[in-house]
């Protein structure tokens, strides 16, 4: 089913440097685009803080906004609304206009997840949504998909910019000892992030969503 996201800056107002941040994330979003899933239309900043995507399924989106989490700048959070549903072109002066349910469905997941934030689930940034006319086999699925991204948003929420560097690095395919050389730190130290932070859970989940990448 066509899968879009709209994702935002959380707090850009006070970020210190916004247009280093926005340069740094632009490169995340480019090495995204590059060694994830395949996207339609990859994650672009459009206006704003915001960003718009499309990708062919519920798991190439839910995949790319995991290693964006992971490959992000220190300091930067985004904030994820992902929609299923249907999209139309719609002809345009400027160019031809994505529309449709899923986009409407990703605008109310990244309103709730804010929401949520605020509330309830502080670490949450990854919401699903569908429209109302969404069949019992969808609705079960995004209920399914937000239990495990309110658990996966905690479990990023505790991990430092490097140790989210390095499970970005071994979930490549690059060895403790290159990834050792490139932070500057000894390969033993390495392994014990990856270790603490429980590392292997996350790649495996990457694995399930797009494949191994061997």
């Amino acid at each position: 089913m066509p899968t879009v996201v709209i994702a935002d800056i959380v707090s850009s107002r006070e970020l210190a440097n916004r247009r280093a941040a926005q340069r740094d994330l632009e490169a995340a979003l480019a090495r995204v685009a590059a060694e994830g899933p395949p996207a339609e239309r990859a994650l672009l900043p459009i206006v704003g803080d915001e960003m718009q995507g499309t990708y062919p399924d519920l798991s190439a989106a839910l995949a790319a906004t995991l290693l964006l989490q992971l490959t992000l700048p220190e300091g930067v959070e985004l904030r994820f609304g992902v929609g299923l549903g249907d999209i139309e072109e719609i002809p345009s002066i400027g160019g031809a206009l994505s529309e449709g349910e899923a986009w409407w469905a990703a605008r109310a997941a990244i309103e709730n997840v804010e929401r949520l934030a605020h509330r309830v689930a502080p670490s949450a940034r990854t919401w699903v949504a569908a429209t109302g006319t969404a069949s019992a086999e969808v609705s079960e699925t995004v209920r399914v998909a937000n239990s495990g991204l309110l658990a996966r948003d905690r479990a990023i929420s505790q991990l430092s910019a490097r140790t989210r560097r390095l499970i970005y690095g071994r979930w490549l395919g690059r060895t403790q000892s290159d990834l050792a050389k490139t932070e500057g730190i000894v390969q033993s130290a390495v392994s014990q992030a990856l270790a603490s932070a429980e590392a292997g859970a996350l790649i495996e989940g990457l694995e399930v969503l797009i494949g191994d990448r061997d």
